[in-house]
């Protein structure tokens, strides 16, 4: 059977945005009760998945050791409940890459593991390419992060954070 999925954006969504790249753990600061909105989404079935752009590393910035030690950090955060973190490390100044958003082969890559059914299946995030490479991968529920919908979104909902998206419009009631 296949299974429902909240795919998530880390930087603005998971963590903190700092309007630069976070790879240190001083920095890495969890947003407002993700713990609580993953484990309501853990109750209610879904997997959950983060979906992330790391170009830092394709700039020489961090490394892949520092990524692992925010996610283990943001595993620590939420008992251990996200299912599995897929990541780019490239960005097109140094490597084209399928599997950096907007484009979605690390979508079609967790689809493929997970047997995910992609049209009950949810993205969240702050940018628009977040959403574009939840498309193209066939997910359908497309909720974006912010004060307000940018022009032309191809979001479906709004929310301030991840807890309201939970409570809000994927579990209402």
């Amino acid at each position: 059977m296949k299974q429902k999925c909240i795919f998530l954006d880390r930087d603005g969504v998971l963590n903190v945005e700092r309007g630069r790249y976070v790879y240190e753990l001083d920095d890495f600061e969890i947003e407002t009760k993700i713990p609580e909105a993953v484990s309501l989404l853990k109750e209610a079935g879904y997997l959950v998945i983060i979906i992330t752009n790391q170009a830092g590393i394709a700039k020489g910035m961090y490394g892949h050791e520092e990524v692992k030690k925010c996610h283990k950090k943001l595993q620590e955060a939420v008992k251990h409940q996200i299912d599995a973190l897929y990541y780019a490390p490239y960005h097109p100044i140094t490597t084209e890459s399928f599997g950096r958003k907007p484009d979605s082969l690390l979508l079609e890559k967790a689809q493929a593991k997970f047997d995910i059914d992609m049209e009950n299946s949810w993205m969240v995030g702050d940018k628009e390419r977040d959403l574009e490479a939840a498309q193209k991968a066939g997910v359908t529920n497309l909720v974006f992060i912010g004060e307000e919908m940018p022009e032309n979104s191809r979001a479906t909902h709004l929310a301030i954070n991840l807890y309201e998206t939970v409570t809000k419009h994927i579990l209402p009631g």
